[in-house]
């Protein structure tokens, strides 16, 4: 069993495309970014939890991808060594968990630990959900697959990699730069060529930017997400098969061994730490209001056979 996961099944659950889905990408155009738009096709299924609150999923395709980033990139750090690494299909939570869906899910039945039903420090029910640290995430993902019968859990580091860049190797699933009208974060700072922006000084709501080539939002920015991995310094010798680096660093003292992985960025960091290859930290009982999590659905459960 993988950690993180209920070992149940269910019936399949219909997937549909999503009309009128667009992707939105920038261009340098002189001294200014220009956006740039194109239809894309999504195919979901909507997880109904409770009346008036579902949970999205969106379907990712089987692939190969270079991990990490290449050793010009502005921002890099040596921990984003680049590896070929392939990828199986699943299923990703189109958004960052919300508050209103964690309040459903953390009023389930307790599989091993308690959750607090509003633990967020910024209150909205379609703010994405803060304060939660990977015990936390886990418990979630636990509840959600025994109430739905399905396989939820955290995504592996490459999962969510592989899903933010979305085909793209550029800094940015938006391209070479990032804008405040694109992502939530610390605007007062800048990447490459791009402009300042708004600093917005807190989480906003999940889908208020522009979708990847995926139909995944909110990937740069907002909160950071926790994956299932363990922390490990270097990727060199990191799974290639897009699982989770389960097994700890043997490098790091005791007490670190146990760290997990973040990735995206959230509204209070630099732009260069919202890239696709960023890689943060911290221990699995650490939380913050830059912290939150979204889920996948794992290939192996027959639901992803629609």
């Amino acid at each position: 069993m993988v950690l993180g996961v209920i070992a149940v099944k269910k019936q399949p659950k219909p997937a549909k495309a999503i009309p009128n889905s667009t992707t939105t990408w920038l261009v340098r155009q002189g001294d200014r970014w220009e956006k740039k738009t194109k239809p894309i096709e999504v195919q979901e299924y909507r997880e109904e939890l409770a009346q008036g609150v579902a949970l999205t999923m969106v379907e990712i395709s089987a692939g190969n991808f270079l991990m990490g980033s290449p050793s010009g990139e502005e921002g890099r750090y040596d921990n984003e060594a680049q590896r070929l690494v392939t990828v199986p299909a699943f299923w990703m939570g189109r958004f960052p968990i919300t508050q209103a869906q964690w309040k459903v899910v953390a009023g389930l039945e307790k599989v091993e630990r308690e959750l607090i039903a509003d633990p967020s420090n910024f209150k909205g029910p379609d703010l994405p959900v803060e304060q939660v640290n990977w015990h936390d995430a886990i418990e979630f993902c636990r509840r959600l697959s025994m109430h739905t019968r399905r396989n939820y859990t955290l995504p592996s580091e490459a999962q969510w990699e592989y899903a933010c860049r979305a085909g793209s190797t550029t800094p940015f699933h938006f391209g070479e730069t990032l804008i405040t009208e694109l992502a939530n974060y610390d605007g007062n700072y800048t990447y490459g060529q791009g402009p300042r922006g708004a600093y917005r000084r807190q989480p906003t709501d999940v889908g208020n930017f522009p979708a990847n080539a995926w139909g995944l939002q909110d990937m740069h920015g907002n909160v950071w997400e926790w994956c299932l991995d363990r922390w490990h310094p270097s990727l060199a010798k990191g799974p290639t098969d897009g699982s989770a680096w389960q097994e700890p660093a043997p490098e790091l003292a005791k007490d670190d061994q146990d760290r997990r992985l973040l990735r995206g960025g959230s509204w209070l960091d630099f732009p260069g730490g919202c890239r696709s290859a960023s890689r943060f930290h911290n221990q699995p009982g650490g939380a913050g209001d830059d912290v939150g999590f979204r889920v996948v659905c794992l290939p192996q459960d027959p639901s992803l056979n629609p």
